[in-house]
């Protein structure tokens, strides 16, 4: 895909667009609070309640936290069980909001904010989730987002969209798309 193609439409009247990005991963996220999170996304860390037994964790109560305005009627709840190694990029929406809940292993999440005139059109995150460190993720419409799982134990992904499935609310771009470049490979630090 190139700069020029335009992915459709947000119910804003915002157009999305496959931006030309610098390669790399982006903006590494370490805090709930980063500057330099792409608009709209939201990220609160949850407790863990571990015990001799094994541990508890709250995914979410519907009204409140992140997903206080995802509608019971036609939110829906889904889990993801990945094996080491695979990604799973990119994709996108139109009208649907993701909250993501990484309940096992780790991911590495990667966004890129597609909308046009957004103030951080082109940005792209990068955010390292799971049993290390256990964040809620909110994804708004027009964000692309993906996930590589690292380390050697599948992850477990529970996520709620505030709207059932549709199939023509989905857009998905390749994961290797060469004007987002984002690189997938051990970074080396």
């Amino acid at each position: 895909m190139s700069a020029t193609t335009v992915l459709g439409t947000l119910e804003t009247g915002v157009e999305l667009e496959v931006p030309v990005a610098q390669p790399g991963i982006g903006k590494v996220i370490l805090s709930p609070a980063s500057a330099d999170l792409i608009d709209g996304v939201k990220i609160n860390a949850f407790p863990v309640w571990p015990d001799d037994r094994g541990y508890f964790l709250e995914i979410a109560r519907l009204g409140q936290g992140l997903v206080t305005d995802f509608p019971a009627a036609t939110s829906q709840v889904s889990a993801a069980l990945n094996y080491p190694g695979i990604i799973k990029a990119f994709h996108f929406h139109k009208f649907q909001t993701d909250y993501w809940v990484p309940t096992a292993g780790l991911l590495q999440v990667a966004m890129v904010d597609l909308r046009k005139g957004s103030k951080t059109f082109g940005a792209k995150n990068t955010l390292y989730v799971g049993a290390l460190r256990p964040w809620q993720l909110f994804i708004p419409p027009g964000v692309a987002h993906g996930y590589k799982v690292i380390g050697e134990q599948p992850s477990v992904l529970v996520y709620i969209t505030n709207r059932n499935y549709d199939p023509k609310d989905e857009g998905r771009i390749a994961y290797n798309d060469t004007a987002i470049a984002y690189d997938w490979e051990l970074q080396h630090k």
